[in-house]
């Protein structure tokens, strides 16, 4: 590797890991650095200190990518692979992934302060398992033709878009970067991607891997930097075909915005406050068990959280005690790499400090904290990002604490009268990403179901998602959807050709 010793650094994590980190931006299957040099600092959010800087892409430096993945994108070496040879590479990357295992949940714990356990069991098997369906579905995308009768031979073939502009959040680093890569390659696009840039470190271990499958330079990029600067030019750049975002509602808008530019096809994935509902015919051992992993799960920082449980009047008291018990017993907060922890530290300062100004939000408008509410600073030094698992009971649908998302582990919770008041509640936001019900009458299940205003419902379960099942929202929560064989709709244009067989002039 080029200059390899100035864009690498060997680390030993916390766990007594010792990897190579790069840091650089990965271009055309190199690594380089920032064309002026600048870099940003990644922070462990357990105990509040550098781990290492890594080089910054300015829009320069998003220019020479682009460049990069469009000249890729017409070379003969990705744009005549066959189908089938396109999807063993990713197949090839899904297994360079699973042998890296352990290393990429390391990092993704240091980096992010999710458990280890789950960066292992769930965040890098999901990669692992999303790049192998769409590496099989890469040879399984097929046009159609098209009868009109015998002076016309119609058919439809489904082209890739070209450049695919990537921006991924630091929520689920790993996980988000193979939602996006997968149906991107499936369909034969190039990738510029941009890391979060408080959460880089997992992704730039990956990159590597990328080269060892065998993908060709250019093919896929991998840069840091800010959202301001480096995001922005992905957003605008007049040779990116596609952006594809996953983050913040706000910033989804302004990502909009800046495609409009040059009307890129668009993927967001953005906001949510999504509803679980609570009927009082529900298991109630079940819907409590599942509430909780729908909101504390990932230090609460999910787009799909089920942040505002709806419980029915009459099991509303049975609800609180048992729910308050189940968070007491089960969200263990401490050091992310110990085996019994269940929550670690928010990602940031700014992410911790937001869930505590909403903690005060809550209590000035009068609704009633039953749990937390404030840091917990009972690991190690007593340094980091921990916040005590957050309860309000008796809110109410005006309060800021209802209606904003908050990305942390604090739930709210609400009383309903009626299956009608319950949707009324539920679908009272302007977010509709995911939603959950519980109820063991099959009938009001379904029907729940189909009027609450979201692009996704579980029933009997929360956040239960699947990389085989379609993911998106719906209002404003995003456009599109990732995952499933809905997925690849976004990554490829459907061309229509018409072959005249016997009309003559």
């Amino acid at each position: 590797m080029a200059g390899s010793s100035a864009l690498e650094v060997e680390l030993t994590a916390p766990n007594g890991r010792k990897y190579t980190q790069p840091i650089g931006l990965f271009i055309n299957n190199e690594w380089v650095k920032s064309s002026n040099g600048q870099k940003l600092t990644s922070i462990n959010p357990s105990d509040e200190s550098e781990i290492v800087s890594v080089y910054a892409a300015t829009a320069d430096d998003v220019d020479t990518a682009v460049k990069a993945a469009r000249t890729a994108f017409k070379d003969p070496s990705w744009r005549d692979m066959s189908p089938t040879d396109r999807g063993n590479l990713m197949i090839k990357l899904s297994d360079l992934v699973a042998a890296h295992a352990e290393t990429l949940a390391t990092i993704e714990t240091w980096d992010n302060g999710k458990p280890y356990s789950v960066a292992l069991s769930e965040d890098v098997a999901d990669v692992v398992s999303v790049l192998k369906y769409y590496g099989g579905f890469a040879d399984k995308i097929h046009g159609q033709v098209i009868d009109t009768g015998p002076a016309k031979l119609c058919y439809t073939i489904k082209e890739p878009l070209g450049v695919c502009g990537q921006i991924i959040p630091w929520n689920y680093p790993l996980s988000m970067a193979g939602w996006k890569l997968g149906p991107a390659l499936a369909c034969g696009n190039t990738v510029v991607m941009k890391a979060a840039e408080q959460t880089p470190l997992s992704v730039l271990y990956f990159a590597n891997l990328i080269k060892e499958a065998g993908f060709p330079p250019g093919v896929i990029n991998i840069i840091n930097g800010h959202g301001r600067e480096a995001g922005a030019a992905i957003a605008q750049h007049p040779n990116v075909d596609k952006v594809a975002f996953t983050g913040s509602t706000a910033t989804g808008k302004e990502i909009m915005k800046m495609a409009a530019g040059t009307m890129k096809n668009i993927t967001l994935e953005t906001g949510g406050k999504s509803p679980l509902l609570v009927f009082a015919d529900a298991d109630l051992d079940q819907a409590v068990k599942w509430a909780h992993i729908g909101i504390m799960s990932n230090q609460g920082q999910i787009c799909t959280a089920t942040s505002r449980i709806l419980v029915q009047e009459s099991i509303y008291d049975s609800f609180v005690k048992a729910f308050k018990a189940q968070v007491k017993e089960v969200s263990v907060v401490g050091d992310p790499f110990e085996e019994s922890t269940f929550q670690g530290p928010q990602v940031t300062k700014a992410q911790y400090e937001r869930v505590l100004d909403y903690v005060s939000a809550g209590k000035s408008e009068g609704a009633n904290l039953i749990s937390g509410g404030e840091a917990y600073t009972n690991v190690g030094s007593g340094k980091g990002f921990f916040i005590n698992p957050t309860i309000f009971t008796d809110v109410k649908p005006s309060m800021k604490i209802y209606r904003e998302e908050i990305f942390g582990p604090f739930v709210v919770i609400a009383s309903f009268g009626t299956e009608e008041e319950a949707l009324e509640l539920a679908n009272d936001t302007t977010y509709g990403l995911g939603s959950a019900v519980f109820t063991q009458d099959i009938t009001r299940a379904h029907r729940v179901a189909r009027r609450i205003e979201a692009g996704m419902v579980w029933i009997n379960s929360s956040n239960d998602s699947d990389y085989r099942i379609p993911f998106g929202g719906v209002k404003q929560s995003g456009i599109g959807r990732e995952l499933g064989e809905a997925g690849m709709a976004g990554y490829c244009n459907v061309k229509a050709i018409h072959v005249n067989m016997g009309t003559r002039l």
